[in-house]
């Protein structure tokens, strides 16, 4: 039998929430959450919290709208990419069904763009500022590093038109996987793989092909906004990109990957999935790899990534530790794998570093970023600076 899981003070549970330790008792006078008393105080069920604090969030009042146009204060308009019945659309079409065509091509369908691979001077200096970096660096701070090198040495960055943010993009996408330290290829997905050198066998090269090509874009994330912010001042590709970087690497969007990656890697090394997964809540920012407040039914792209892991090296030993921690999490926090599991599960299946699932989130996310960049420099200049209310003494 298992050692007895660590539970929750009423101090950690209102640290959680982010309420007062007398709102948690309130919860349970409401019988809203459950605890157990013992010798030294109340305990409460770390998992149990989480489900709370997800259903918390799902019924938060509604955002408030414009007084003039009542539209929701903050929204972009975009033609990129939607969420429809659960399943994600790009331009109108299912996501899923594009992820068996080779990322390129969906690339250049959706920029409507040919192909043009990055210089080799500019992959050079992009090589040269990754090599610099201390061998404790990581994943997020070599694509920063890569990014700043193919900026300086691109004398026509500063040209805010919709031709030179696909130019960008393309010298990004193709230059890379290279100045990581894979190899040159016209696959993307396989040039990537080679970063860690690890086997380009059909399977590893068609998921994370599938999986570059369901990150794309999704809805308005804040590192989207963060490019369009940027691009709204008018900033180049590689320095709108680089915002969509800084909001990135935040544990609530893609840096969420990498601590998915690390919950998978406990369980797959033996420890029970209700122990895993109150270490990884104690890390703080709920439970990662599950629940998403864009799909009712599921994170559509995990569902369609999932299917493609069972064939990777290690796929069977993986998709058995997601079954075993979706079971626990689906039980007690009612929550469902979103696309930072997939991810997860495609670096373990296919014998990657942890590291990896947070490098394919960026390299696809990137046309996204691109995508959206484009579009605003169509746009008023500044037009999404937003005006402040002063609340101050």
């Amino acid at each position: 039998m298992s050692a007895p899981l660590p539970r929750l003070s009423a101090a950690q549970v209102a640290a959680r929430l982010g309420v007062k330790p007398e709102t948690v008792y309130a919860y349970v006078s409401r019988g809203l959450l459950r605890r157990e008393r013992e010798s030294h105080g109340s305990t409460f069920d770390a998992l149990e919290v989480e489900a709370f604090a997800a259903g918390r969030r799902r019924t938060a009042t509604r955002m408030p709208t414009h007084p003039t146009t009542g539209m929701p204060l903050g929204v972009v308009q975009t033609d990129v990419a939607d969420i429809e019945d659960d399943e994600l659309l790009y331009r109108g079409r299912r996501a899923r069904d594009l992820m068996d065509r080779p990322f390129a091509e969906v690339v250049a369908w959706l920029w409507d763009e040919e192909r043009v691979d990055a210089p080799d001077p500019a992959i050079g200096s992009a090589r040269a500022m990754v090599e610099a970096l201390p061998l404790h660096a990581g994943s997020m701070d070599r694509l920063r590093a890569a990014l700043t090198g193919f900026a300086a040495d691109d004398p026509l960055r500063y040209d805010a038109s919709t031709a030179s943010a696909h130019r960008i993009g393309w010298t990004l996408l193709t230059g890379l996987p290279v100045a990581l330290g894979g190899r040159p290829d016209a696959d993307i997905a396989r040039s990537l793989v080679s970063v860690w050198n690890a086997p380009t066998d059909p399977a590893t090269i068609a998921a994370v092909n599938a999986a570059l090509v369901l990150l794309i874009d999704h809805d308005l994330a804040v590192s989207t906004f963060a490019a369009r912010v940027a691009a709204s001042a008018r900033a180049d590709g590689y320095a709108a990109v680089s915002a969509a970087l800084g909001a990135a690497d935040s544990p609530l969007h893609i840096s969420a990957a990498t601590r998915t990656a690390r919950l998978l890697t406990r369980v797959r090394r033996g420890q029970e999935p209700e122990r895993a997964l109150v270490d990884a809540l104690h890390e703080g920012n709920g439970i990662p790899g599950f629940g998403h407040p864009l799909y009712a039914g599921g994170d559509d792209r995990a569902a369609a990534l999932f299917p493609l892991l069972v064939a990777l090296p290690d796929g069977e030993g993986t998709m058995d530790a997601v079954r075993r921690l979706s079971d626990v999490v689906a039980d007690r926090a009612g929550l469902r794998p979103n696309v930072d599991l997939a991810l997860a599960a495609l670096a373990s299946g296919a014998r990657l570093p942890e590291d990896a699932a947070g490098t394919i989130f960026v390299l696809g996310r990137v046309v996204g970023w691109i995508a959206h960049i484009a579009a605003e420099y169509a746009e008023q200049a500044m037009r999404l600076r937003p005006r402040g209310e002063y609340v101050g003494p």
